[in-house]
């Protein structure tokens, strides 16, 4: 008898248990989920380098003939390039020590489309002062007679550690890889300053100013002596630099100094080298002084990339220090110094790569690509 009682409890048990299981959302290993097709794109570009330019997306890889002759260390190609033939290009992982001065990446978003959902549509909380500003340092064009690049790069990288030291407001890009992009299009480096340049690394790198700078020296100065270790040497070097807005084109301000030679004086072995070091110590310490303090002045402003269905991809995020739930007003570009009116609204719901984010409208008119987007003001400010 117990039996024929127990019996018909097992199908209403399944039958309950299925019943829970469809009416929960469908986990993410359930085989017929499926997804948009952009979506499934970005899977593929998960942590890859990307840059936008003319609503066509580019990744970066390590170039395979880096090792044949003068070629460039990274290309970028066209993302359909790259996932039809992506087993031919490696791209090495970012390494910590290079986050601070790369490029902006546009990749698989690090939120959940949930997570994206319950955001509270607060004003921002970002403001200009916690945002940091994009510069980029050009290589220094050595007017000496021995002029070497490898110097005149190095002196630039030692510029924006020094600056680095002294501002936290202050993200560089990495003026080799920029290099090799502007050179992959055609572009000398010498045609840096032109406006359609400078445009274009606003537009893609998000640098809000450039860094071009001349050298000239060290120039070593030595005293002959009776004695050998007595002999002294003393050095000179100038340097003279220019900070260029990306935006409007023009020189912000012009830096030039000159190391005191008689505190470089030196005596005994290696003389002259330790003189040329203590030349550029002092150079470096008096302009990284005056660049920081122009730099923390640079009006802060991002870009929409792309614009995809509702989702608007800035080239900004995590670096530069905005937030999930931020707010940016949108406006439409127009000439430097002139008053625009706030097209609309776009709330952050998502940071992802190094330093880029994606946004939805939540008030105002759709922005196109290339608007401008600075974070809300506060009710009352």
């Amino acid at each position: 008898m117990d039996s024929k009682l127990t019996k018909p409890q097992f199908p209403i048990i399944l039958f309950f248990l299925l019943t829970f299981l469809f009416a929960c959302s469908t986990p993410s290993w359930f085989p017929i989920k499926k997804g948009p097709p952009h979506k499934a794109k970005m899977k593929e570009l998960l942590d890859k380098e990307v840059v936008i330019i003319d609503k066509q997306e580019y990744v970066k890889v390590l170039n395979p003939k880096v090792e044949v002759g003068n070629q460039p260390k990274y290309l970028y190609i066209p993302v359909d390039e790259y996932l039809t033939r992506r087993e031919i290009y490696a791209i090495p992982p970012v390494r910590k020590e290079e986050v601070q001065i790369s490029s902006p990446i546009f990749s698989k978003p690090s939120a959940s489309t949930s997570e994206m959902e319950v955001l509270p549509e607060s004003v921002s909380a970002a403001s200009l002062t916690s945002l940091k500003r994009k510069v980029m340092i050009a290589h220094f064009d050595d007017r000496t007679d021995s002029a070497e690049e490898i110097f005149g790069d190095w002196l630039a990288e030692r510029l924006a550690r020094e600056v680095s030291q002294r501002s936290l407001q202050i993200l560089f890009i990495d003026y080799p890889m920029v290099r090799e992009f502007i050179e992959r299009k055609g572009i000398s480096p010498a045609e840096m300053e032109t406006p359609g340049v400078l445009k274009m690394l606003n537009e893609v790198f998000g640098i809000h100013a450039v860094v071009i700078g001349e050298l000239s020296g060290p120039y070593v100065f030595n005293a002959k002596a009776t004695r050998a270790q007595d002999e002294t040497s003393s050095a000179i070097v100038k340097i003279e630099m220019r900070v260029v807005d990306t935006f409007s084109g023009r020189i912000l301000k012009s830096l030039s100094t000159q190391n005191p030679i008689i505190a470089t004086k030196e005596r005994g072995a290696f003389a002259d080298e330790k003189a040329k070091g203590r030349a550029i110590d002092l150079a470096l310490n008096e302009l990284s002084r005056s660049l920081s303090r122009e730099l923390d002045h640079l009006e802060w402003f991002c870009r929409v990339a792309k614009v995809e269905g509702d989702e608007v991809y800035i080239n900004a995020g995590k670096l530069t220090g905005l937030k999930v739930g931020d707010i940016m007003e949108v406006f439409q570009v127009g000439p430097p110094g002139e008053r625009r009116e706030v097209k609309g609204r776009v709330r952050i719901s998502a940071i992802f790569g190094i330093d880029a984010s994606v946004g939805r409208m939540i008030q105002g008119k759709k922005p196109d690509e290339n608007d401008i987007l600075k974070p809300a003001r506060r009710e009352g400010s």
